[in-house]
């Protein structure tokens, strides 16, 4: 019998370029040091650095990994290095560099491309490992200026070589010790992914987080529906609320950290934030208090988001469902994103009823390919196409999800266990906290305490352990609250943005370095 033939996979890349080929003279990419790129330069670039990495033989099944801050370059090198049909690797500024070279040598890196900028580090990892090819952003002592070389190619053009097999990135994830899990994720689910939440053209989106996390794919979005992409080195309050209204921004990127830091920044109120259409907010536990206060500042435009880089996008809460709470007040992650199935299940793999938490579980067509090099922990996460997210929420009636915490974070205590971000959740409706983080310390005879870093509020009386276990016991019962309160000026955060347990129990010392 007959049958018509499949039409080719087109990846994210050559859709990307198609959309760049259709009004070259817009500005597609603007960097920290107000250099603009025009659609069209970013196309040629895209196609003269993929010419230039093929011939130093990259294409399907190698591995390119990149060490850089957000720059242009760092866009049109992963757009390169994908067009050909090789996965992407990312290593992030933060990490020591004995494990960003243990992450290196473990995804059999080809080529290692480095901005000039990270130059310390970049020297850090090349004393430990040496891939065949290192290639620069520019002018470098540690290797070869790549945009020098790729001059030689002006005019080339490159087929897309990617099928919907392929890896197009490899996203490592926990940890900060030993490597970290490698999460591959595939050219296909990657596509659909992208096309399934395309918005409208005219959107400028700022990053000013690590393009290397999120930011990426929402810099990928917006260069698909023909927007522009602003770039920052970093997050600093006064200087994103700035760039809002230079640039006039319409979407942004935050952790509930970050949120709440451009919430305080005393230059808001003067200015014009008129622009934004879209707050999209995730990682970490949100506030109630300072949501609210965000939409008050901003108006209808958050957008929290739930996701994982096992399963993709998984929950969304649009901004007219932001009063939906469950129990205690909490805030909803919302609801299943289109194309998501997500269960509740117990130990034993039984669905569980309304209100009863377990693990979340997730399948959709997003999910990832499985963890690089480790076959047993593949089997262990990912079965039957559901991803066992690690996660411990419950469901309502209503089908909006909740997250009570990592299955593993959790602090096993006399009398049961105590979920952090279930009691960070409690701590942020305190008057006196502005932001918290709860964290397990070995305390005597092995049995893990509660301890709580709190950032307190301006203008309020600082808390002390009495009042926040009064606090706590009267909301949560005795067994939540902390044995310890460590007051800080500032939550520490990992790479990723999200609070550093690991340096907090450093700082409460209990011997983790």
């Amino acid at each position: 019998m007959y049958k018509t033939p499949l039409p080719p996979f087109v990846s994210y890349v050559d859709s990307l370029l198609a959309s760049l080929a259709r009004d070259p003279g817009r500005t597609a990419v603007v960097d920290a040091d107000g250099r603009r790129t025009s659609a069209g330069e970013l196309h040629d670039a895209i196609h003269r650095l993929a010419a230039a990495l093929a011939d130093r033989g990259v294409g399907r099944g190698s591995t390119v990994t990149l060490l850089s801050g957000n720059r242009s370059e760092a866009l049109t090198a992963r757009y390169a290095a994908n067009l050909l049909g090789a996965r992407v690797t990312f290593l992030y500024e933060g990490m020591a560099p004995e494990v960003l070279a243990r992450i290196a040598d473990h995804v059999d890196t080809h080529v290692l491309l480095v901005d000039p900028a990270c130059g310390a580090t970049a020297a850090g990892v090349l004393d430990r490992v040496r891939p065949p090819e290192v290639l620069a952003f520019g002018p470098s002592p540690l290797a070869e200026d790549l945009l020098a070389l790729s001059a030689a190619y002006v005019g080339r053009r490159v087929r897309g070589a990617a099928r919907a097999e392929d890896d197009w990135c490899i996203r490592h994830t926990g940890g900060t010790t030993g490597v970290p899990k490698g999460v591959r994720m595939a050219h296909g689910p990657y596509q659909r992914s992208l096309h399934a939440w395309s918005d409208a053209t005219g959107k400028r989106f700022l990053a000013c987080t690590s393009l290397a996390h999120l930011a990426g794919l929402f810099a990928d979005r917006t260069l698909l529906a023909g927007g522009r992409v602003v770039l920052r080195q970093g997050f600093d309050p006064a200087d994103v609320l700035a760039t809002v209204a230079r640039e006039r921004i319409t979407d942004l990127w935050l952790l509930p950290p970050l949120l709440y830091r451009l919430l305080d920044e005393p230059s808001l109120p003067s200015t014009d934030v008129s622009s934004l259409r879209r707050i999209a907010y995730g990682g970490c536990a949100a506030s109630p208090a300072r949501l609210r206060q965000a939409a008050e500042v901003f108006g209808p435009v958050l957008h929290g988001w739930y996701g994982q880089t096992e399963a993709g996008l998984i929950t969304h809460v649009p901004p007219d469902e932001h009063h939906v709470t469950g129990e205690g007040g909490q805030v909803t992650v919302g609801r299943p994103a289109p194309g998501v199935e997500v269960a509740v299940r117990d130990e034993g793999g039984g669905l569980r009823p309304p209100g009863g938490v377990g693990e979340i579980h997730v399948r959709s067509r997003q999910v990832m390919s499985g963890y690089w090099k480790q076959p047993e922990l593949t089997a262990e996460v990912l079965r039957d196409g559901w991803v066992r997210t690690g996660d411990a929420g419950y469901a309502d009636e209503d089908g909006y999800l909740y997250i009570v915490d990592r299955i593993k974070d959790m602090i096993i205590v006399v009398g049961g266990h105590v979920y952090p971000a279930e009691l960070e959740e409690m701590l942020l409706t305190h008057p006196a906290v502005e932001h918290c983080a709860v964290f397990g310390v070995p305390g005597r005879d092995g049995v893990e305490e509660v301890h709580a870093a709190v950032v307190h509020a301006a203008g309020s009386v600082r808390p002390d352990l009495a009042g926040v276990r009064a606090f706590v016991t009267a909301h949560k019962g005795a067994m939540y609250a902390p044995a310890a309160l460590h007051t800080l000026g500032r939550i520490p955060l990992t790479p990723a943005g999200k609070p550093d347990r690991k340096q907090l129990r450093a700082l409460a010392g209990c011997g983790e370095a």
